[in-house]
């Protein structure tokens, strides 16, 4: 969707909270391989009877090629590295107390309203999206409106890698119609909880992480930093390559809510397979839309999953690879963040754009699932 010339939407601010805390592949691996030699010992008869598989051992080195993590920021490492445990451990808060998401919803929050110049009295929707939400109601992002003190309404939705994309098309669409003035979209991203860190595959790939985007109308805009939106762009195709079937209904299925088919799980070479032509044949699509090409964009803000699937989407995108600088990876130091890391991406890689430079944010993932958004650096 594109805005007509008389209704400009910008973004115009950002934030981002980091947890103090993080884990090494090192760690992670020490820990792991624990686990995994305990699980073998104990299952020894069953594996060689053939009842159930030995549980293959991990290695710092083969995470970071087969993804080019190198670590994950943590909410908390408690319980992550127990091999007895293999989850982190999240104390249960009253139903009086602030949610753990509205809580890391809140900090990005405020570091993106101090961004724009914004104060609560100026915002009137509030947008939480990510790949999880802690429960079904109320919604986090009324929780977070409350804390905040906004006046307008706030709802949940989920859109697993490209919820944050999906979450800014609805604020932008929100922005066109006049339903409402200025938008704080967020996305609270704890993904730890949904980790099964007993699966060789998977246990690396996530970390935790909140980002937040102030977004409103051209003519209230104050913000230094801040950037047009040339035109949003959304693409779904169903697959089950990339699941999680935690949900109400276990309760009535009978089954384990917590079994690993109720965790995140993936057919991880497929999705590689499919997934980058769909996203680059879309991002070519969006600027070809707008009468522009790859190299007419100075920044691409990509979804931060696996640094191979970037390179591949690029290199379809652009028919060579490109430099750091034109496409900065955070997935190294911050792993994947479901829906938030192409936002990470775009707040700490921003600040050195000139006006009238365009830049892209693009996410794709799970569903499967491709979002994008073409901003000129007003």
């Amino acid at each position: 969707m594109t805005a007509s010339l008389s209704t400009k939407i910008v973004i115009s601010g950002s934030g981002l909270w980091t947890p103090p805390e993080a884990i090494t592949n090192d760690e992670l691996v020490e820990s792991y391989n624990a686990y995994a030699e305990k699980f073998n010992s104990d299952h020894a008869a069953d594996i060689a009877s053939g009842k159930i598989k030995e549980k293959s051992l991990s290695s710092a080195r083969f995470i970071e090629k087969a993804s080019g993590i190198k670590a994950r920021y943590v909410y908390t490492r408690e319980g992550i590295l127990d091999i007895n445990r293999m989850r982190p451990k999240f104390p249960e808060r009253k139903d009086e107390e602030l949610s753990y998401q509205a809580e890391i919803g809140v900090l990005a929050a405020k570091m993106a309203m101090s961004a724009a110049g914004k104060t609560a009295a100026d915002i009137d929707a509030v947008i939480v999206a990510g790949a999880y939400t802690q429960r079904p109601y109320p919604a986090i992002a009324i929780e977070i409106q409350h804390e905040l003190g906004i006046e307008g309404f706030g709802f949940d939705m989920l859109g697993a890698c490209s919820a944050a994309t999906f979450g800014l098309h609805r604020a932008y669409d929100s922005l066109v119609s006049g339903s409402s003035k200025c938008v704080l979209a967020v996305n609270p991203e704890l993904v730890t909880p949904q980790v099964n860190f007993c699966d060789r595959d998977n246990h690396f790939i996530f970390g935790d992480v909140s980002t937040a985007i102030i977004m409103e109308r051209s003519e209230t805009c104050t913000s230094p930093n801040s950037y047009d939106i040339l035109s949003t762009k959304a693409l779904t195709q169903f697959s089950s390559n990339i699941r999680s079937n935690f949900g109400h209904m276990s309760y009535a299925n009978d089954v384990d809510p917590f079994g690993w088919d109720k965790l995140f799980h993936q057919s991880g070479r497929i999705v590689f397979k499919e997934v980058s032509p769909i996203a680059a044949k879309i991002m070519s699509d969006h600027l070809t839309s707008l009468g522009l090409k790859p190299w007419d964009v100075k920044r691409f803000w990509l979804h931060q999953a696996n640094i191979n699937m970037n390179n591949m989407v690029i290199k379809q995108l652009f028919g060579e690879e490109v430099g750091e600088k034109i496409i900065p990876t955070i997935l190294d130091r911050y792993a994947n963040t479901g829906s938030a890391g192409s936002i990470v991406a775009f707040h700490l890689y921003n600040d050195d754009l000139k006006s009238g430079d365009i830049g892209m944010i693009c996410s794709f993932g799970a569903g499967y699932s491709v979002g994008s958004l073409v901003l000129r650096k007003r």
